[in-house]
């Protein structure tokens, strides 16, 4: 049976698993205003999932039907757990597995978890068919970066092409570049050859600074990878996947009504468990580029309750013109 990779256009879109951002309340503002071709949760640990404190861990696989296809992506370096997790997913009814092999955090690296599975490819492969076993026929990527400390494209990468995964999210960087400097596009044909000759049925994906519809479709046309999958680019533009809505015509008060209502669906899904500082993560996203952007975000950041955050900017709205930018 075809896995849902395997039905997506070409290219495809994906927003990325970013750990405090892509919970299920932000999954829902980005399906309404324009949904990607594939949702992705944040980071989940799976040895939290098979803790006593699964109950908290789970929020992070929360998710709404019609956010499908949306796949778990989990992380750790014990295959028992990563079998057990798997399974647990399958349960919840996602339509696939991600495991994370990219996270650069060197506290996660040192333990040798997420990108310091590069470093061990034996436990890698161990964790791919303990998920694989674990999910009962749900298919399995994988997301990861370029190497460590230099790129190990032949090794790393084309090791992974080696395990049968249904697709492979290349963020473009080394561990050790973090964010710092442009992503390696032009290394994305090497890798794209690769596939080519050792398994041609995986996907591959790019990652790293794309900010728009027009970058994804200038890459496609030179790299002509499969996907793109967007991270920090969604900050800037929330609509970034949808083609009908010129960014440009935007209001200011569409970008406020759109924070209203991200902070009263989060309301409505967590009824008070968990800490509205969150939503302060965002305000930039919502509240930029014009003349007094900075206070009416100054104001946001000294608010205590999403009560309070509501008030402002329903008095900002209130007390100004619609203005473009």
């Amino acid at each position: 049976m075809q896995s849902f990779w395997e039905k997506l256009p070409t290219p495809f879109t994906i927003l990325a698993p970013m750990e405090g951002v892509t919970d299920v309340v932000f999954r829902q503002i980005i399906t309404q205003i324009g949904k990607p071709n594939v949702l992705m949760t944040e980071f989940t640990s799976c040895d939290g999932i098979m803790s006593k404190g699964r109950e908290k861990v789970g929020e992070s696989l929360k998710f709404s039907k019609n956010e499908k296809p949306i796949v778990a992506q989990i992380w750790g370096k014990n295959p028992v757990t990563f079998f057990q997790t798997a399974k647990y997913c399958k349960e919840l009814g996602f339509s696939g597995i991600d495991i994370n092999m990219g996270c650069p955090v060197s506290a996660v690296v040192r333990r040798g978890e997420c990108s310091g599975l590069i470093n061990n490819p034996t436990r890698a492969k161990e964790i791919i068919q303990a998920t694989k076993e674990g999910g009962e026929g749900l298919p399995v990527s994988v997301k990861t970066r370029l190497g460590i400390h230099d790129e190990k494209i032949e090794e790393w990468i084309g090791f992974l092409l080696g395990q049968d995964l249904a697709a492979l999210t290349v963020h473009l960087r080394t561990v050790d570049e973090m964010s710092k400097v442009p992503a390696h596009w032009k290394l994305l044909p090497q890798i794209i050859k690769i596939r080519d000759t050792v398994a041609p049925k995986t996907l591959i994906i790019g990652n790293g600074d794309i900010a728009t519809r027009d970058e994804m479709k200038e890459k496609y046309k030179e790299y002509g990878c499969e996907g793109f999958m967007v991270g920090r680019g969604i900050f800037s533009n929330p609509w970034i996947f949808n083609e009908s809505v010129d960014i440009e015509k935007i209001t200011v008060s569409d970008r406020i009504d759109l924070y209203k209502r991200h902070i009263q669906l989060f309301d409505k899904t967590w009824e008070g468990k968990k800490n509205p500082e969150s939503l302060k993560k965002f305000c930039k996203t919502y509240i930029q580029n014009f003349s007094d952007a900075a206070t009416l975000r100054d104001k946001i950041l000294r608010s205590h309750s999403t009560r309070e955050m509501t008030e402002i900017l329903l008095d900002y709205q209130s007390s100004s013109q619609r203005v473009k930018y």
